[in-house]
């Protein structure tokens, strides 16, 4: 892109804080996804109380438990086992028996059964994987809805740590809550790793899930108040791409190493670089300005200016007079008191056809966030080899995020979500009429959903912005980001719906796509039109979808627009 390429020689700095900034998002992607493989429940039986002499099962015969795993194909299945003793014992899943009599080694018998419980812990097939937090704790069987806890209070601690540092980032700072985060990130990462019990697994993962959300949220807030207006589409989209890299990652040391706590470990030192550095990441100047501090914000300005070679740097009183002239002419021109007031989240809903508009874009930020996580989630269950069918659910991002952008510019924003949504839907019906031994195309038509739910999951964030005027953008952007929090909530419940129906995600997925999809159709394209002041503004737009294109004063004209949008005045706050 002529953009991005314009970005990288003349803006030097700006591309060193940019890139600086989202190589850490990758360790966002690597925790969100870190428990598909640490969290694994492997097949497993009741333990035994003595000596195995001989195991049988079927019509196989094998000294140890270890070789007979290989055989072992259904959960229905149990196995028969010979201790030292003579005892006789069926062990299952869940349940063990002991044979009254024991006249020899047969698979088949109908006698009499004492029954006993898993008194003596389980059996794992280690064969995978070494470890995992089920085998360490045995959350299986009554525990089994502790494993399934995992992922969702993950999620919570995502949903959290973005409400609590998105406003921690505005009162204190992007700087200091990215140096926070980030050295959290590593702590919390390795702190995992040591964890004693279950119940103090959780909670660790807990606060690194609010580091890690937190980090994302400010980064991109970050990001986008540095990097200037020929390239902040592409620049925020590919924020989303360092996160797919993430992904890909985890599915990379998960093949490598199968303990898991050595896993962790591994996954986490991926954040000590951009840790050592990122203190001399400066705070960005619009805050700066934002706070009166001019001075501060001046002396970054000029250090921008070396970097990027320019003589003539911006003078922050310039810049301090062209707001006060833009605020000035707002509140002489506009009669409508609307500005001065405070809104909330009433206001979305304030006429049908804003409540409407609100509606189908909460449902595609739900949506967006179910699809993303229910692909990549159950990607490792699919058959085959499941860590590189993770890592192609990664990869498989990085070029969606391309075609988003070529498509909003192109086509429009409206015109590439709806064909992305429905064709999200019809994939996830086609591949429940794929025969599950056919294990490539199943992960192909995966990999297809998780592509056309990327798009649309990518590009909803800027199209938001665009839909709503200036007096609610944000409120409208963070209600927006909590709808996408519960989808990524909902999701790990979604994926457990397989117990029921292997197809059940895929169904839910798609009819919500499809849905969406219908939806969108009613909302207005926004490409090539000015952001809208007021609610009345961007009811217009709603309703006079050809002909509005001259009808919407700009939100900034001339030289202040060129300015304000400089420091990232109109910046958006998104997340995973």
């Amino acid at each position: 892109s002529s953009s991005v390429t314009f970005f990288l020689s003349v803006y030097r700095f700006q591309a060193c804080v940019y890139f600086a900034s989202v190589f850490q998002a990758m360790s966002c992607g690597i925790h969100y996804l870190a428990s598909v493989f640490m969290a694994v429940t492997p097949n497993f039986v009741c333990g035994i109380p003595g000596n195995v002499t001989n195991v049988l099962f079927y019509n196989s015969s094998e000294s140890s438990m270890e070789d007979i795993w290989t055989l072992w194909t259904s959960t229905e299945n149990y196995i028969v086992v010979q201790l030292e003793n003579g005892e006789v014992w069926e062990l299952e899943q869940c349940s063990r028996s002991r044979r009254e009599v024991s006249l020899g080694l047969a698979y088949e018998y109908n006698g009499n059964k004492s029954m006993f419980p898993c008194s003596d812990g389980f059996l794992y097939d280690d064969t995978k994987w070494k470890s995992t937090v089920v085998t360490q704790w045995d959350l299986v069987c009554d525990r089994e809805w502790l494993a399934k806890l995992i992922q969702p209070t993950f999620m919570l601690g995502v949903l959290i740590g973005a409400v609590i540092f998105g406003d921690i980032a505005d009162r204190l700072g992007r700087q200091r809550v990215i140096w926070f985060t980030s050295a959290g990130q590593f702590v919390f990462g390795v702190a995992v790793a040591f964890t004693f019990d279950y119940y103090s697994f959780v909670a660790v993962r807990f606060l690194l899930a609010m580091v890690s959300s937190g980090y994302l949220v400010v980064a991109f807030v970050y990001v986008t108040e540095f990097v200037g207006i020929k390239a902040r589409t592409w620049a925020s989209m590919h924020v989303h791409a360092f996160f797919a890299m993430g992904i890909m990652i985890v599915a990379l040391v998960g093949f490598l190493v199968r303990t898991w706590w050595v896993y962790q470990i591994f996954l986490s030192i991926a954040t000590i670089p951009f840790v050592l550095c990122c203190w001399m990441l400066p705070e960005t100047p619009f805050w700066l300005i934002s706070e009166e501090r001019y001075e501060d914000a001046q002396k970054v300005i000029n250090i921008m200016a070396r970097w990027n070679k320019v003589n003539t740097p911006c003078k922050v009183t310039e810049l301090c007079s062209v707001q006060q002239e833009d605020l000035g002419s707002d509140r002489t021109g506009d009669n409508d008191t609307s500005s001065t007031k405070k809104h909330n989240i009433l206001d979305l809903f304030c006429n049908w056809h804003i409540a409407r508009r609100t509606i189908t874009v909460w449902l595609i930020w739900f949506t967006g966030s179910l699809g993303y996580y229910v692909f990549s989630l159950s990607s490792v269950s699919l058959g085959g080899n499941e860590y590189l069918n993770l890592f192609l659910i990664g990869a498989v991002e990085l070029p969606c995020y391309i075609i988003a952008c070529i498509g909003m510019d192109r086509l429009g924003r409206r015109n590439t979500l709806i064909p992305f949504l429905i064709l999200s839907a019809l994939i996830c019906v086609l591949i429940m009429f794929i025969p599950q031994d056919f294990n490539i195309l199943i992960i192909l038509a995966n990999m297809a959903g998780k592509f056309s739910i990327g798009v649309a999951f990518g590009l909803i964030y800027l199209y938001t912005a665009e839909l709503y005027p200036t007096i609610v953008r944000s409120l409208a952007v963070g209600s927006g980001s909590m709808m996408c929090r519960v989808g990524s909530v909902v999701a790990p419940f979604c994926v457990y719906l397989r117990s029921v129906w292997i197809f059940m995600p895929l169904l839910l997925v798609g009819i919500m796509a499809l849905l969406s999809g219908i939806l969108t159709i009613m909302l207005p394209e926004t490409l090539g039109k000015p952001l809208t002041n007021t609610l009345v503004e961007a009811t217009e737009m709603g309703r006079n979808k050809k002909s509005s294109s001259g009808k919407t004063p700009p939100a900034h004209s001339g030289a202040a627009s060129e300015k304000i949008e400089m420091f990232g005045q109109e910046t958006l706050s998104t997340e995973k």
